[in-house]
């Protein structure tokens, strides 16, 4: 009998441990229990903003169950591309990041692909030519956030005579937002003659540059008229400079910013900034969805564009005391 029992329980064991290796595999290094596995490399914690959009991703990611390995890329394009060959070693379910800047990303994705592993762009697109590279990116139309800040500055100076002097403060340099924020202001001011943009530097989207940078451009430039800053910390960085130098922000130097982050928007209704186009950093909940339904097999939109807005004063005292961010 003893024997018997032993040989049962032995036999049992065995197609027990067949099991469990068998699970193993099944979905390419899931977490178990059929739990997506993704994989997620951000930028940075450069901004506001930045720091917003991770805490979206990772709440989001535990309301939707979905086991997130998360990867702090720095700013640095090289960490980037280390966060995404981890994760393919890993065999992750599935891989999101928002790119430092647009291009190199050929190789990697390739790697990623003939892995068998499906990526998503959140917040910045890529350059590459091959679009089988990558399922869907989701974020923010930069060009229109760039165009409506120039259109309510050509429609804001539209009786004043000029010269219009605009000095600007781009993103990082190579980034996508960068890129085309400045060509959307560009294309809307460019009918007009009077709006010149007489210096433009990068203050790689963080507070301490923007000021680093307004500093430089207020020794360099005697009259400056508007400042274009290609997000909102840069901006209140370059206020810090603008009060230093014992001018008034919003008022001697009309001040454009894109982002609303909370600073920003108290800042604008405060009449420190003058306008500022939305771009928001809350993508998590739609990023976890793709992930879902890109993990199931399903068909998804090569592009989906947030929704967003542009504030006034005005409209940044009504919208500041239900701000999520």
């Amino acid at each position: 009998m003893f024997r018997r029992f032993s040989a049962v329980m032995i036999a049992a064991m065995m197609v027990a441990t067949a099991a469990a290796c068998g699970d193993s595999g099944a979905e390419g290094g899931g977490g178990g229990d059929d739990q997506i596995v993704l994989g997620f490399s951000q930028v940075g914690a450069e901004s506001g903003w930045r720091t917003a959009n991770t805490k979206s991703i990772q709440e989001s990611a535990v309301e939707a169950g979905i086991d997130l390995k998360f990867a702090d890329a720095q700013q640095k394009q090289e960490n980037q591309i280390k966060a995404i060959r981890n994760f393919i070693a890993q065999r992750v379910d599935v891989i999101a990041f928002s790119p430092v800047v647009e291009s190199g990303w050929d190789t990697v994705l390739k790697e990623a692909k003939d892995a068998e592993i499906p990526v998503i762009l959140t917040d910045r697109a890529v350059d590459s030519q091959d679009e089988t590279l990558y399922e869907s990116f989701i974020g923010s139309d930069f060009v229109l956030e760039g165009r409506l800040s120039g259109e309510w500055l050509v429609e804001e100076f539209a009786d004043e005579p000029g010269p219009v002097r605009i000095v600007e403060l781009q993103g990082t340099t190579g980034s996508a937002p960068a890129n085309d924020r400045k060509q959307g202001f560009g294309e809307a001011i460019a009918a007009d003659p009077k709006f010149e943009i007489i210096a433009s530097q990068t203050g790689e989207f963080t507070r301490a540059k923007g000021k680093e940078v307004m500093e430089a451009f207020l020794q360099a430039n005697d009259d400056i008229d508007v400042l274009f800053a290609h997000n909102d910390d840069m901006g209140l960085g370059a206020i810090e400079a603008i009060e230093a130098a014992g001018l008034v922000p919003g008022q001697d130097i009309t001040i454009i910013t894109i982002d609303a982050v909370r600073d920003g928007m108290q800042a604008l209704a405060d009449g420190k900034i003058n306008f500022i186009a939305e771009c928001s950093p809350l993508l998590g909940p739609q990023l976890m969805e793709l992930v879902e339904q890109v993990h199931a097999g399903e068909s998804v939109p090569k592009r989906v564009v947030t929704e967003e807005t542009t504030f006034t004063q005005e409209q940044a005292k009504e919208a500041l005391p239900t701000r999520e961010y």
